[in-house]
């Protein structure tokens, strides 16, 4: 595996391709995530379980299990809406992915902002403990299957150097506390530059300092 030397630079940014005879938008919501061997890996992918994803599709409305992807289905916000982990050599990207009506976009986003804020002041005992045991579920899917065994091995000699045990990831996703998941929302998320890539019917999409100011809780 080889070392790199210095981590991307994650710059603050927005790209628009705005479309008025579109009546749905498609928007991409990021922070600077962790690379594969960053310490803030597995509190990262269980914030994203905790945020959760949803679809018209899926049936569940808003029965989901997630309070982000339940205000969504409620609202009636979106089409689909999902949470994302990505991680490269050096650097990362977390944040959601979204498709929604044109004039749901101001809404969308009130609603999001603050479930992904809320991660770096806590979140219930019993959201937490759910969130842990969907995490596991989705690493052990990883596995199900030759091709697909096979695939998770292959990329985790290329990032880690080794193919780590299934015990051993269980037992670090037992280990994650809430103070795991505060420390890492708040170094990712809390008051943080982010990038924003959206296209389609976007005239309601609030601009870069409406998304910017709500990266951050003000308490008194």
């Amino acid at each position: 595996v080889g070392s790199v030397g210095e981590s991307a630079a994650f710059i603050g940014s927005d790209v628009r391709i705005r479309y008025d005879s579109h009546s749905n938008a498609t928007i991409a919501l990021a922070f600077k995530g962790a690379s594969w061997t960053d310490p803030k890996t597995m509190p990262l992918a269980l914030m994203q379980t905790i945020l959760g994803s949803f679809t018209t599709s899926s049936g569940l409305g808003r029965d989901v299990t997630a309070s982000m992807c339940q205000e969504v289905a409620i609202h009636g916000l979106a089409s689909s809406i999902s949470a994302f982990n990505l991680s490269y050599s050096d650097t990362g990207l977390f944040g959601v992915v979204a498709t929604a009506p044109d004039n749901k976009l101001d809404d969308l986003l009130w609603y999001v902002m603050p479930n992904m804020v809320r991660l770096a002041h806590g979140v219930s005992g019993e959201e937490f403990a759910r969130s842990k045991l969907a995490l596991k579920t989705q690493i052990l899917s990883a596995f199900d299957g030759d091709i697909a065994a096979g695939e998770e091995m292959a990329q985790q000699i290329q990032t880690l150097g080794r193919v780590m045990p299934l015990a051993e990831m269980m037992a670090r996703v037992d280990a994650l506390t809430m103070d795991d998941v505060k420390a890492a929302a708040d170094e990712v998320i809390n008051d943080q530059d982010h990038a924003l890539a959206a296209i389609g019917g976007i005239h309601e999409l609030p601009d870069y300092n409406w998304i910017r100011r709500h990266s951050y809780m003000l308490r008194y």
